[in-house]
């Protein structure tokens, strides 16, 4: 840790941080700025552990630019951003900082085949500490009580491994009984049930008294557990419901609603605060300023001449008469027109070119802001079928005529897809927002791992684009920096910018979880 703290003014007071499950890093990214700006941060990752491969190489690359003072990473570092170094000549010119971020972010896959490996290397980063924090969020889809053989005779229990991780998290808990701890998941806990039993009460109940939930009595052990976003009643548990943190309250441009759960142990005796609510910047506040790109053609030879070809089709279809409201079929028809008469289209599919200036002064998007930043990376679009070319297009133009996505029924039929569910979909069933636009003037729908399939959700508002979003701008709206770069194949980057925390929520959590470790009494 020397490597680390070296730069430290004074020895300022930090917390550790032990961050399990980290994926690229979203959550450590944002306790790692609390108190940053004012020279005193108050945290500083001991461990990261991450077992897929791409996002561990994220996840080592950004200790690595942590390891370095605020605002003091090497050119070297923007130069590899830009594309002139590889990852081999960065790390090699700064053997010290790649050491400390080789001891700080881990690729191990939890289990109990690690587990007194990663016990004994979170026994020795905390080197005694009294104050730290324990975050992530296992995976609690198959969760069962844990220990507890709830699932006996249910044979898929047994292939299932993730109830083992979710174990895991609770053996950690265990054997370092951290002050505070923040799990993070799905809000579909709300809903799930194992043998008609809410799962989210079994896992309030382990993460209160997790001794008791893996069968083991000695030394006692319980927590008090709280919400992010609701004042709690005293001596009364929190609604399940109340652990829900609708992102899009606190500043994040995206409808995104995940379950926070704060525990507290019993002996600590401080209440953490509640997160304070402040407006969101818009989807376009977040990307406008961004270059403009247009999208690639697949399956056949891309080149600007064919994409404008296949965009131009639009042109030959009797728009107004297949949309169901005459005067909606209209205003949308003759501004597809102006677009397709107009010509004014992106040509380059990709940009490095970063916008030098700050377009808002939004603390969210301060927040993502390098001045020293000059070359964006992860800005470049995929590529779609001709027919889904036309389908955003109309999309994007829809929604800037109406001011909302499109659903299938406002498709004309000629744009409608070769889908078994479309028939459903007419109905006002399933499938009906198959194709949804990122509103320009509202915050984002959630932004999902799912988003490294296909961009169907993720449509521009932008028709001139005729597109889905980048990695670049799915990243801006989960608020990470625009210094941060995501490793591996893009199908890759984008499954890591779905599941990760945004930056800028876990942020103000850390201010939370740093007010409680300040208000405990003693030393670190």
């Amino acid at each position: 840790m020397t490597v680390k703290l070296r730069w430290m003014k004074g020895g300022l007071p930090t917390y550790p941080i032990v961050d399990l499950f980290a994926g690229p890093g979203g959550l450590g990214e944002g306790f790692a700025g609390v108190g940053e700006k004012e020279g005193r941060p108050k945290f500083r990752s001991v461990a990261s552990i991450e077992n897929n491969q791409f996002a561990y190489k994220t996840l080592l690359l950004r200790h690595f630019f942590r390891a370095f003072p605020p605002g003091e990473a090497p050119d070297t570092y923007y130069d590899y951003l830009g594309g002139d170094i590889d990852a081999e000549e960065l790390f090699s010119a700064h053997p010290e900082q790649l050491s400390a971020a080789q001891e700080s972010a881990l690729e191990i896959s939890l289990g109990e085949e690690s587990h007194e490996k990663v016990r004994k290397i979170i026994t020795d980063r905390l080197s005694g500490k009294r104050k730290w924090v324990l975050v992530g969020g296992p995976p609690c889809q198959a969760y069962s009580m844990a220990g507890r053989s709830r699932r006996t005779g249910d044979p898929d229990f047994s292939e299932d491994k993730k109830h083992l991780l979710y174990e895991e998290y609770l053996k950690i808990i265990i054997d370092h009984r951290p002050p505070v701890f923040v799990m993070e998941n799905v809000k579909g806990l709300l809903s799930a049930k194992i043998n008609d039993e809410p799962t989210i009460d079994r896992i309030v109940g382990d993460l209160k008294d997790p001794l008791n939930a893996l069968e083991k009595s000695a030394n006692s052990l319980h927590y008090q557990l709280f919400s992010l976003s609701e004042d709690q009643i005293p001596d009364r548990d929190v609604p399940p419901r109340h652990y829900v943190v609708r992102a899009e309250r606190y500043g994040i441009p995206q409808a995104r609603h995940r379950m926070f759960i704060v525990g507290v142990r019993s002996d600590v005796n401080v209440k953490p605060t509640t997160l304070r609510e402040h407006k969101p910047p818009s989807v376009s506040e977040t990307i406008r300023d961004l270059p403009r790109i247009r999208s690639g053609v697949s399956r056949t030879r891309d080149s600007y001449q064919k994409w404008l070809e296949e965009i131009d089709r639009l042109a030959d279809m009797d728009r107004k008469n297949q949309l169901s409201d005459a005067t909606q079929g209209s205003e949308v028809s003759k501004a597809i027109r102006s677009h397709l008469k107009a010509g004014k289209f992106p040509k380059e599919r990709s940009s490095s070119k970063h916008p030098r200036k700050q377009v808002s002064d939004h603390d969210t998007l301060r927040s993502m802001f390098d001045r020293r930043l000059s070359v964006l990376n992860g800005h470049e679009a995929r590529s779609h079928m001709p027919s889904d070319l036309r389908r955003y297009m109309f999309a994007a133009t829809f929604a800037e005529q109406t001011s909302r996505s499109p659903k299938l029924p406002d498709f004309p039929v000629r744009l409608w897809p070769n889908h078994k569910n479309v028939n459903r979909a007419m109905l006002g069933a399933t499938f009906a927002d198959r194709f949804r636009v990122q509103l320009r003037n509202n915050v984002s729908k959630t932004v999902t791992s799912h988003i490294s399939k296909d961009g169907h959700y993720y449509i521009h508002y932008d028709p001139t684009q005729c597109r889905s979003l980048t990695v670049r701008e799915a990243a801006r709206l989960q608020t990470f920096p625009d210094n941060f770069k995501f490793e591996g194949p893009r199908t890759e980057q984008y499954h890591q910018v779905g599941n990760a925390v945004p930056p800028y929520l876990a942020k103000q959590i850390g201010e939370v979880i740093a007010d409680v470790l300040d208000s405990m009494n003693g030393k670190a």
